[in-house]
């Protein structure tokens, strides 16, 4: 086996076979995708079905705690799981440049197979391209999911039932994911306790819905972090949203980095974190839940819903004060996924 990829490796000859054989099927091995037709053969028992899709441009395709692989795979596994979907299947497509080193695809297609077994999805279907050197930065993936959507989640996405006193809740501490990209973007070897929070979230989401608690909406906060979602709930049901600031985690390595760089943690992204509202009865319930889960146990309420200031998010801040979140203008952190 060659030790690069080369531009035959994308022709549909020989390399491609011995590629999708040595690496594809080694890693991705299931009954589904063995048959390598052209399209998946899926049984689905299901009256609705959600649907996602993503692309994952990264850089660096290696960052601490993760890869571009890992990410593919639990950022899509999430978009399902907060629509309220059980994730079933995902297909994976990977554009690659000429030159890239076979090992750190198989790496990275390992890693992508160990989280989809975690999660307990299955990797049915894909596609590979080679383009000349140049033409794309070593690695760009593309992954679609399916989830089965149980008829009484199906409001979660959209946040239709959100009403005021509802509590606003988070899984952990913030911005993880995008300081440890930028650590490892600006300071190359340099070592930091800094780590992604990437993860597959969709168990405990499961242990969450498994209560029959009064989910109102979830949300993966990923590009734009919590403020953008925080203002889009805002904006999107008319109601206010309060904020206590001192509720809300940031490791201090994390903190210490957005200093440093000039970023605000409640816009920076993250890979293993989700907003949830629900109803304040349910609140106590569901972090409960959540705490018994690896990777929940620093979920707290840090906020709520509110009939005033409608359609604006306001934090209270530590020192007594408030502000208005604004929603992210612009680019803060490209290549962030």
């Amino acid at each position: 086996m060659e030790n690069n990829i080369l531009l035959g490796h994308g022709s549909g000859g020989k390399l491609t076979h011995n590629l999708i054989k040595d690496i594809f099927v080694k890693y991705f091995d299931n009954p589904i995708l063995r048959q390598q037709t052209d399209s998946a053969l899926l049984n689905i028992d299901s009256n609705c079905i959600a649907f996602t899709t993503d692309s994952y441009v990264i850089d660096p395709i290696f960052f601490p705690d993760g890869n571009i692989g890992k990410l593919a795979v639990c950022g899509t596994v999430n978009d399902l799981a907060v629509s309220g979907a059980t994730p079933k299947y995902l297909s994976v497509s990977f554009i690659i440049e000429e030159g890239f080193c076979i090992k750190d695809l198989e790496t990275i297609v390992s890693s992508m197979a160990d989280e989809a077994k975690k999660a307990g999805v299955l990797i049915v279907t894909g596609d590979t391209k080679v383009v000349n050197k140049g033409q794309c930065d070593k690695l760009f993936i593309n992954t679609a999911g399916i989830g089965i959507l149980d008829e009484k989640l199906k409001a979660i996405s959209s946040g239709d039932n959100i009403k005021a006193g509802d509590k606003i809740i988070i899984n952990g501490t913030i911005a993880d994911h995008g300081m440890a990209i930028m650590a490892a973007r600006n300071f190359g070897n340099f070592k930091s306790d800094i780590k992604s929070d990437c993860a597959c979230l969709n168990h405990m989401i499961k242990e969450i819905t498994d209560t029959y608690s009064r989910i109102k909406f979830m949300r993966d906060a990923t590009r734009g972090g919590i403020a953008t979602i925080l203002c889009e709930i805002a904006e999107n049901n008319k109601l206010g949203i309060e904020i206590d600031e001192s509720k809300i985690a940031v490791n201090e390595n994390v903190r210490g980095i957005c200093e440093l760089l000039g970023f605000d943690p409640f816009y920076v992204a993250n890979e293993g974190k989700i907003i949830l509202i629900v109803h304040q009865e349910d609140a106590d319930t569901v972090i409960e839940t959540m705490r018994k889960n690896k990777f929940g146990k620093d979920a707290s309420i840090i906020g709520e819903v509110v009939d005033i200031h409608h359609g604006k998010a306001i934090l209270k801040t530590g020192i007594g004060g408030s502000r208005i979140i604004d929603m992210l203008a612009g680019e803060q952190l490209p290549r962030i996924c």
